[in-house]
């Protein structure tokens, strides 16, 4: 059986590229069968799992939606059983109904990701049958997500090497996969920009622990755990609560062999984090123009898409004067709605009225005071 991921679209955006005077491209993973990335590197597990085990194995997930929707899609087209941890309230009606099409039994444990962590991994151990499929730390899942660079090399205009590729980033399985497949196709010197949510920011806050990129750690929270990871030489944050409302972004710590890796990446990394308030703003904005919903997580990655005073800073224009050319990965998500999206409105509007006329975004260790529009 080939992959079950599909080959999804790349689409240039003609009211984005527009706005910031350059090629923007839009790779759309929120139309993957589990409508988001996710299901690239979860289900490349799953087959792998599969071959090793044979058609009993028994998939365990934790997860807060997302990966656990993309593990129930993928056991569904193999015909194989899997149960799904969600933490107590992240299994709102849509979702559960998702899980019940797909097959998946669900238990809702714990209060919080670590803690249906932990009860999937319980379960495992008191199950010959069972693997843990993880939902972010592992290089066969990033094996799987490498596969949209490829897709986006040859879905460019021919010989076109984009000056930028733009994500978000929880728990670093994009950006791992997204680094990843830059070294299959010798994109290795093409900027990287992961963006986070500032009450999540685990990823930004663990390049700030060791020597690299950063100039300060402006941005960094005094809350953070320090974690020593020896078998990679490098220090990785623990953000002891999560205070974002980018719940697919919640991941407590990143997975450290994708923190390695950015440390080390010669077309280096500049990681981005910014407030709720401007990702729900970039959100409703995507959806007035472009007609799609997605995700807070999602909307984080096109706030530089809707300030060109962000954009220009981390995209400069090139020296040789030629037009800029920069992809966003549109990484999807289930866990959107109608509803939310005003509650968003109401949100942003209010934040409007109470902020100082400027919101704070930090990147590598610099603040910038970007006026609110």
């Amino acid at each position: 059986m080939g992959n079950l991921w599909l080959e999804t679209p790349l689409i240039h955006s003609p009211h984005i590229s527009a706005r910031l005077g350059c090629n923007v491209y839009l790779k759309l993973e929120s139309l993957q069968p589990s409508q988001s990335f996710k299901y690239r590197g979860i289900s490349h597990f799953i087959q792998h799992a599969l071959a090793q085990y044979g058609p009993s194995v028994h998939l365990v997930i934790a997860s807060g939606g997302n990966a656990g929707l993309a593990a129930a899609v993928a056991a569904k087209a193999l015909g194989l059983l899997c149960t799904v941890y969600l933490p107590q309230g992240a299994g709102t009606p849509s979702i559960l109904q998702f899980f019940e099409q797909a097959n998946a039994d669900v238990k809702e444990e714990g209060n919080c990701y670590a803690q249906a962590l932990k009860a999937a991994g319980e379960a495992v151990a008191s199950d010959p049958k069972a693997v843990l499929v993880p939902a972010y730390e592992d290089p066969i899942l990033w094996e799987g997500h490498a596969s949209m660079i490829p897709e986006i090399a040859k879905q460019l205009p021919q010989g076109t090497k984009p000056d930028a590729i733009l994500c978000s980033v929880g728990g670093a399985g994009l950006i791992g996969g997204v680094m990843s497949g830059c070294k299959q196709v010798n994109w290795d010197d093409v900027p990287l920009v992961a963006l986070e949510t500032t009450g999540s920011n685990c990823f930004y806050r663990s390049l700030a622990l060791n020597p690299g990129p950063f100039v300060s750690q402006q941005g960094v929270a005094a809350d953070t755990e320090v974690i020593d990871v020896p078998e990679h030489g490098i220090k990785i944050a623990h953000v002891p609560k999560i205070t974002s409302r980018a719940a697919s972004l919640g991941a407590s710590a990143p997975a450290a062999g994708v923190v390695k890796m950015a440390l080390q990446r010669s077309g280096g990394i500049k990681s981005v984090c910014v407030p709720d308030e401007l990702s729900m703003h970039a959100g409703l904005q995507f959806a007035e123009e472009h007609k799609m919903l997605v995700e807070l997580a999602c909307a984080t990655t096109m706030i530089p898409a809707y300030s060109s005073d962000i954009f220009n800073r981390l995209v400069p224009e090139r020296s040789d004067g030629k037009e800029r050319t920069v992809v966003f990965i549109v990484c999807g998500g289930f866990k959107i709605s109608l509803n939310e999206m005003v509650e968003h409105e109401a949100l942003v509007n209010r934040a409007l009225q109470e902020k100082s006329g400027h919101w704070e975004v930090f990147c590598n260790g610099a603040q910038w005071d970007i006026p609110q529009q």
